[in-house]
């Protein structure tokens, strides 16, 4: 039971965690990414305004001065007359957009990004008159390729983080969760010997009780009912302390070597126990089982188990209703089927059924019981590594099906 809990503390953890590194990683990205373009935008007006200067108005026709000019493998230059001719290039990657002085800033996707930028050109001997356009531009390719490096980074220290913090919270989680399990330790344990302390005195009242409406001749009439009152709340105490007693046991689930049980054997002489009860309450009570069915567990506590669902039926199903056992495979599982035609179960409440001393008014009106039986037979099931599903309509019955794996080695 703490194993899952441990499992599920750990999995939120690093649910959580997660997303906590996600958010941040790719707040960085984004915010590392439009540094990036900012850098090149930046870059491109300094370029821009560099590659200007090279051009120059040498008789009656423009000329590029392309000495001085530094480019790195991601840039290129183009000068344009006023009339959008390009006069010369520089570059290994140039823009292929149609030329437009009205377009400062420019973004090609194809046939490969780029971002460029269009200035004027003006000649300060002549007035600052304009003279043509310079446009700069520089691949994605640099941007990309840091971020790409970003990535990789990011991810594997997203992926080292996990790691190293999913190791750390199995700690914290076991830490975490030894104070819960030694309290819950000392009250199984206090439950089981209260529960085992408790058989001695109720015993004693309960015999006493017997004695005295055994030979009822000297005492008054008045006086055999508060005895018979008193016979019949030991009994249901004594009930209530063998059940706390069992789930106790069943809650430790120490390991020791699994029996070879017939279960077979098993369910048909459950069926057979129970069907004088059943015929009182005028109940069909049938059984189909097959033969030869084995699962390694303990044979006691898997009596108590399909006693108990039987025992839920027989008390919530009414007078000429039914009650089914079946068995059959599904894979490597043997399933078992108890199916009532009883008063039925509620959907918002079928998954409140199996906690402890729950009780829903309607399902209770056909009998008396602690609502411990079933989550018995549940703790049962799962220490034997099976599971127990249920079905019901109201008004129509309800189905419980045990699940026990065919080679099933884990019992309690």
């Amino acid at each position: 039971m703490f194993q899952k809990i441990r499992y599920r503390l750990l999995l939120s953890y690093l649910v959580v965690l997660t997303v906590v590194l996600a958010v941040f990683a790719i707040a960085v990205r984004l915010t590392f990414a439009h540094s990036l373009r900012e850098e090149l935008a930046d870059r491109l007006a300094v370029l821009a305004k560099t590659a200007s200067g090279s051009l120059d108005i040498e008789g009656e026709e423009l000329a590029v001065d392309q000495q001085g000019l530094l480019l790195n493998p991601n840039q290129a230059v183009q000068w344009f007359d006023l009339q959008g001719n390009m006069i010369a290039q520089q570059g290994n990657d140039p823009l292929t957009l149609p030329f437009d002085p009205q377009q400062k800033f420019l973004t090609q996707i194809l046939p490969y990004p780029a971002q460029g930028i269009t200035l004027p050109v003006r000649e300060e001997e002549k007035n600052d008159a304009l003279i043509g356009y310079v446009r700069a531009s520089e691949s994605f390719e640099g941007i990309h390729e840091t971020l790409r490096r970003l990535d990789l980074g990011l991810g594997g220290g997203v992926v080292l983080a996990l790691a190293l913090s999913g190791l750390g919270g199995i700690w914290l989680t076991r830490q975490a969760m030894q104070p819960i399990e030694k309290s819950f330790q000392r009250l199984q344990q206090f439950t089981a010997d209260a529960s085992h302390e408790l058989r001695n005195p109720l015993m004693a009242i309960k015999s006493n009780a017997a004695v005295a409406l055994k030979y009822a001749e000297g005492i008054r009439n008045s006086d055999g009912e508060k005895f018979r009152a008193i016979a019949s709340a030991t009994t249901q105490m004594t009930a209530l302390t063998e059940d706390l007693l069992m789930l106790a046991r069943t809650d430790q689930t120490p390991k020791r070597s699994p029996d070879r049980v017939n279960l077979t054997m098993l369910l048909e002489e459950l069926v057979q126990l129970y069907r004088a009860q059943a015929e009182t309450k005028h109940i069909h009570l049938k059984g189909h089982i097959l033969e030869h069915l084995e699962v390694s567990g303990d044979t006691m506590q898997l009596t108590r188990l399909f006693a108990n669902l039987i025992d839920n039926a027989l008390r919530y199903t009414p007078d000429q209703g039914f009650i089914e056992i079946q068995t059959y495979y599904e894979g490597r599982q043997i399933l078992v089927n108890v199916h009532d035609t009883g008063v039925g179960i509620a959907p918002d409440q079928i998954e409140h059924i199996f906690d402890r001393f729950w009780r829903a008014d309607r399902s209770r009106a056909y009998g008396s019981g602690f609502g411990l039986g079933l989550a018995i037979a549940q703790n049962i099931a799962q220490n034997h590594g099976g599971a127990i599903a249920v079905t019901s309509q109201l008004g129509l019955g309800s189905c419980f099906t045990v699940g026990l794996s065919v080679d099933a080695e884990r019992v309690s």
